[in-house]
């Protein structure tokens, strides 16, 4: 069970919605808003990885780093390459020791990367 969930800040929800829902393969698990057209805060899933997403100014910045921890980053690769293409900044790598990761930058700026530990 995941003990912490790290949050991203996004400027644009529907465009951040089709980025993450539509292209990446993730789930909305619940959407919160205090009224009618106020920002949104909403969880997202994928492989039993939540991330929140958020329009609240006042929560986080935009440009903010995750680190998925995944069994196969190039299966993740194979899938994601032709739904987000230019998204992803960095094919999978061996830059650091002990990691083979990909990096993905969501419209906001926010990096995503998923690594695999060798």
């Amino acid at each position: 069970m995941q003990k912490v969930i790290p949050a991203f800040r996004i400027t644009d929800y529907s465009r951040s919605k089709a980025f993450y829902v539509e292209r990446m393969g993730f789930q909305i698990d619940w959407e919160h808003r205090f009224e009618p057209h106020f920002p949104v805060f909403v969880q997202i899933t994928k492989d039993e990885m939540a991330i929140y997403l958020t329009e609240h100014t006042g929560d986080c910045q935009v440009g903010g780093l995750i680190h998925f921890f995944v069994p196969d980053v190039d299966s993740w690769y194979s899938e994601l390459k032709s739904k987000i293409g230019s998204f992803i900044v960095e094919p999978p790598n061996e830059d650091l020791e002990g990691l083979r990761m990909m990096t993905v930058v969501d419209p906001d700026g926010n990096q995503l990367r998923i690594c695999t530990r060798l």
